[in-house]
């Protein structure tokens, strides 16, 4: 990962734990990577040309906005997001 990428996640990781005082800092950055990647996993299975991390880093400030305050309740069965869960009052 290169410097501004790692730059870029740790601010939206410090932006998350603004909004949601819940998680821990490397929670947050998890949060934060896995976002990330999922928007960056959507647009190539979706064909889409990769638009640069500008996009990527608004999409996941989005999603911070919407639902930073709520993210560590998320609760899933699926096992890429299974170990956020793990010790984690969901209720």
């Amino acid at each position: 990962m290169d410097q501004n990428r790692s730059e870029a996640l740790q601010g939206l990781a410090n932006e998350l734990q603004l909004v949601n005082e819940t998680l821990t800092p490397l929670e947050a950055l998890t949060w934060v990577e896995v976002l990330w990647e999922d928007f960056e996993a959507t647009l190539a299975r979706a064909g889409e040309k990769y638009q640069g991390e500008a996009v990527a880093v608004r999409f996941v400030q989005q999603q911070i906005k919407q639902h930073g305050a709520m993210l560590h309740r998320f609760n899933t069965t699926n096992e890429k997001f299974k170990h956020l869960m793990i010790g984690r009052d969901t209720q």
